[in-house]
């Protein structure tokens, strides 16, 4: 047997065993995720359940003060100022872990939704501009996660007045998260060889133009060659280190976009400058 021929048997054997890992991994991160949904649940409602006791516990100190006298109430007027703000802070942060709590909520329910393969491939009307700017940021934290540190300036620019758009969330959600992470990687791998004066730079755009939903990602990273880019969207394909990358986001992508939403995925990209990956989607009847 060649031994080009054997390197290629080889390297599908090491894709398969990937992609057993890969679905062994969906399988436990469905479970886990579901598991996560119980004691997620207790956090939001118990907050909720906090912020009302917070607030009647405002009421009756204001209650109590109308019935001091007013020489009574000049003595505690420093303690009262001081009881309040706290009370104004503690609210304040209750708040705050249940919003954070429903976002976690919507992204293990997004989890589960698409473990359940066929269930979940209906369309839904979907504002994109909070699904954009959560998987956005999903993307760079997961990054930062693996290089503690490492900071890139992301350049947000939401259209106002964005319609509702009927998509598969889920699966949108994912192809933001693939595009987003690639590009993440491509400022930080430029990061490692750049000039001090370099600023890793990742400018999101959404906007809604000629029936069309329209989310552009680019990023100044390693850019692409032209043969890379001949071969970016196969399966398998990838210019990552072995062990950081499948070779499946940009396959995955653009058979959610092409094939689900019925769109298309436009590429720009100049080796050593920039890369931008543009999703298409059309923006279809609003659901009845």
């Amino acid at each position: 047997m060649a031994t080009e021929e054997k390197k290629d048997i080889d390297r599908l054997k090491a894709q398969i065993e990937r992609m057993e890992k890969l679905s062994s991994l969906g399988t436990l991160s469905a479970g886990i995720a579901h598991e996560i949904q119980n004691p997620l649940n207790f956090v939001i409602n118990f907050s909720k359940l906090s912020v009302k006791l917070v607030k009647e516990l405002i009421a009756l100190i204001d209650e109590e003060k109308r019935r001091m006298a007013p020489a009574e109430r000049a003595r505690h007027a420093d303690f009262e100022e001081e009881a309040e703000e706290i009370m104004t802070d503690l609210e304040g942060n209750l708040q705050k872990i249940e919003s954070h709590g429903c976002r976690a909520l919507d992204i293990i329910r997004g989890i589960l939704l698409y473990t359940r393969g066929q269930d979940c491939e209906k369309l839904v009307e979907t504002d994109p501009a909070p699904l954009v700017k959560e998987y956005v940021h999903l993307a760079y934290h997961s990054l930062r996660a693996s290089h503690k540190g490492f900071n890139i300036s992301i350049r947000e620019d939401y259209a106002p007045d964005l319609p509702k758009v009927r998509m598969v969330p889920q699966d949108y959600s994912r192809a933001v998260l693939n595009v987003m992470s690639n590009a993440c990687y491509a400022v930080y791998a430029r990061s490692r060889v750049a000039p001090p004066d370099y600023r890793p730079t990742i400018t999101i755009r959404l906007l809604a133009t000629d029936g069309e939903l329209r989310l552009a990602i680019e990023d100044n990273g390693t850019g692409m060659s032209e043969e890379v880019r001949r071969q970016m969207f196969k399966a398998f394909f990838t210019t990552k280190p072995a062990g950081e990358g499948t070779g499946l986001g940009l396959s995955i992508t653009r058979s959610i976009i092409e094939d689900k939403h019925r769109g298309r995925v436009e590429v720009e990209s100049e080796e050593g400058r920039f890369t931008r990956v543009t999703l298409v989607i059309p923006l279809l009847a609003p659901v009845s």
